[in-house]
């Protein structure tokens, strides 16, 4: 074996990592990477008055009842969509099968815009509602995988409104429990870093009253305003926020509608798919990269109701906004009604089925050091495995159809999908 030379003494090592010690564990903290937990394919908005313990399930009924009007079968349904032959079979039937078992990943209760005309009394009493309800049915196993409400902004109008009506919910809910795992809050209309640091003051006087771990309550920043993209000095507000929720922050929702009336788009042209948009979702994935907080695209306002023709139009606006969504990794969105969730989960199950040979051979070649038509790197692994997850964890995909075609188990997938410096190989 050929012998080795340096030039350098170990104490350039030592140097080199005492200086570089405070960068270790600022990129330690602030770029974590993905949690690794499941994301959801979509959030729900529903304003609290209209509540009730039977939500979720009716969601679920009426988005079935608008298949059986208006695509009884997979052909009918395929050809709205554009889908064929036996991907139209697999999605429509898998499309239904989760109407029928978990019609919804995240439920927002909403206390902004969704919620008005309600008087001071009946806001408190519709907080301390929700949290029964949402207590109760994450207690019998009907709720959602993630849920919680959306407060009123920190915008001194409505501050104290806002503020009153989050401490009677969360008051309501841990006199049930430990706050439950999926629980989420939503700030809207953020356009200063205070104001996250202002809800993370809040929370952590909550936390410290009930004696909750720091950190226990999470909250959503949304993106509604030009100033949360770009402050006045020039800079990315959104890093600044991310930074000023101090870990609380889980994710940044894209607000299509306040986002662009703010910036003066016409009515008829606000959509997600709008280039204000498009610019907006760019700067809100630079921004939350490697930090762990999850983007979300925006919803359509154009509801799938009527007769049938204007509901298959309004279907493939809306399948085709969320496969746009998808192909530029905006992996979640907001459903406002219950027809919409039939082409929210077929777009969503149509995109990985589509993908699953071609991820499943590269991850496979990967794992095994087998040359093939693409050179893969440890990067594009872990994301091949984070795709795939993310198909098993909404169920576009199954782990044994993922095990025949990649010979990986989930626990492959997830030691793949690890952050890190390189995707780990699975142990032997």
């Amino acid at each position: 074996m050929e012998q080795s030379a340096t030039s350098l003494g170990g104490s350039v090592t030592e140097t080199l990592a005492t200086l570089l010690a405070p960068v270790d564990a600022e990129l330690a903290r602030r770029y974590p990477g993905d949690p690794g937990t499941r994301q959801p394919v979509h959030t729900v908005y529903v304003p609290a008055h209209d509540l009730t313990a039977d939500t979720v399930r009716s969601w679920g009924a009426r988005a079935l009842d608008a298949l059986d009007e208006h695509a009884p079968d997979a052909e009918s349904f395929g050809q709205v969509l554009g889908l064929d032959g036996e991907l139209a079979e697999t999605v429509y039937a898998r499309v239904r099968a989760k109407l029928e078992s978990e019609p919804v990943e995240d439920l927002r209760v909403d206390f902004e815009d969704g919620y008005r005309g309600r008087s001071a009394a009946e806001e408190d009493a519709d907080a301390a509602r929700a949290a029964r309800l949402l207590a109760e049915a994450h207690a019998d196993g009907s709720a959602p995988p993630g849920f919680g409400i959306r407060m009123k902004c920190m915008e001194a109008a409505v501050r104290e409104r806002g503020i009153r009506t989050l401490d009677i919910f969360l008051t309501a809910l841990v006199r049930q429990g430990p706050p439950p795992a999926g629980l989420v809050l939503t700030l809207p209309k953020v356009t200063y870093p205070e104001q996250v640091s202002a809800l993370d003051v809040l929370l952590s006087r909550f936390e410290r009253t009930h004696q909750l771990p720091h950190g226990a309550l999470g909250f959503e920043i949304q993106v509604e305003t030009s100033q949360a993209v770009l402050g006045p000095d020039g800079t990315v507000t959104l890093a600044r926020m991310i930074d000023a929720a101090r870990g609380r922050a889980r994710g940044l929702h894209y607000g299509t509608f306040d986002y662009s009336a703010a910036l003066g788009v016409a009515a008829a042209h606000q959509s997600s798919d709008h280039p204000a948009a498009d610019h907006a979702k760019s700067v809100m994935q630079v921004a939350a990269a490697g930090t762990g907080v999850r983007l979300s695209d925006g919803s359509s306002n154009v509801l799938p109701v009527g007769g049938t023709p204007k509901v298959h139009e309004a279907w493939r606006l809306h399948y085709g906004l969320v496969r746009r969504a998808l192909a530029r990794a905006y992996w979640q969105g907001w459903d406002m009604h219950p027809a919409q969730l039939p082409t929210r989960y077929a777009a969503v199950f149509a995109f990985h089925r589509e993908l699953l040979p071609a991820a499943a051979s590269r991850l496979a070649a990967y794992a095994n050091s087998t040359p093939g038509q693409v050179l893969d790197e440890p990067a594009t692994a872990r994301a091949l495995s984070a795709q795939l997850l993310r198909g098993l964890d909404c169920g576009a995909l199954d782990i044994g159809e993922v095990a025949r075609q990649s010979g990986l188990t989930r626990a492959d997938l997830e030691a793949f999908a690890a952050p890190g410096p390189a995707a780990g190989k699975p142990a032997d």
